[in-house]
């Protein structure tokens, strides 16, 4: 059977998936037509259920949990790896109300974060992630919320940060921060979505036991990026939730939906 995938060409995604996409492990008889896209895009094509399987924002899931069903193993939840906003000049959380704000997109996790530590933060205007920093420096925001790996590259630009959007759900929640889902299409019926769960745990698995096999893969898809930052960016973003939710990931989805289904009831 043939699934149509669209995920990100971020490290994470790519390190992840490369041994189902490799078939270095049993898919069960699935294959898979890729599709990579920003996370804007893929938050996007998940409202419009335009694909078998998706990454996408928990943020858009709170919007699409009818058509798509939450998968248990791929995700992107953890500990300090959420976002962050970041400027060029200091600014206090008063100040954002008057600030013009770059965000990685308006239904993604890292907006719902914004809105929930600064609910009356300013112009916000949706930018491709690695526009971001670049606009900021130029002048043309006053602040950036960031995504990825740009949490290990924004002091060397000599931007500085505003606040730590992850830490802060932390604090407020004392649960991990879910940023990426994986779901699949609600019509692809619970037997095809019970074996994408089981073959998706695998290749992470397989991943993090082998973890130079994927790198040629995900070093082509990494615009450039430093090798170190790749690896870093691997470390943060893959970790147990990863293989499989659990009770804490689950608590912690379920945290983020209730706020999503509360600032979407209030409009924002």
């Amino acid at each position: 059977m043939k699934l149509s995938l669209a995920i990100s060409p971020c490290p994470n995604d790519t390190f992840l998936f490369e041994p189902l996409l490799a078939r270095r492990i049993d898919t069960e008889g699935l294959e898979f037509d890729l599709q990579f896209a920003d996370i804007a895009e893929l938050n996007q094509l998940a409202r419009h259920g335009a694909t078998d399987v998706v990454k996408l924002s928990f943020f858009t899931y709170a919007m699409v949990r009818k058509q798509y069903a939450l998968l248990e193993a791929g995700s992107a939840l953890g500990r300090g790896c959420g976002p962050l906003l970041v400027s060029r000049e200091p600014l206090t959380r008063d100040d954002l109300a008057r600030a013009r704000i770059a965000i990685p997109g308006v239904d993604t996790t890292a907006h719902l974060l914004l809105q929930s530590y600064a609910p009356e933060a300013g112009h916000r205007e949706a930018r491709v992630f690695h526009e971001i920093m670049p606009a900021v420096l130029a002048g043309e925001y006053d602040a950036g919320v960031i995504i990825h790996e740009s949490r290990f590259t924004y002091a060397q630009l000599g931007l500085q940060l505003v606040e730590d959007l992850g830490s802060y759900w932390e604090r407020t929640t004392g649960l991990p921060i879910p940023l990426g889902a994986i779901a699949a299409n609600r019509t692809l019926g619970s037997d095809v979505i019970a074996s994408l769960n089981r073959v998706i745990r695998r290749s992470v698995e397989f991943a993090l036991a082998n973890p130079d096999v994927p790198m040629p893969f995900v070093r082509s898809h990494a615009q450039e990026m430093d090798e170190a930052v790749m690896r870093a960016h691997i470390a943060l973003y893959v970790n147990e939730f990863s293989v499989d939710l659990g009770p804490e990931g689950h608590r912690a989805v379920a945290t983020l939906l209730e706020r999503a289904d509360r600032m979407m009831a209030l409009g924002r």
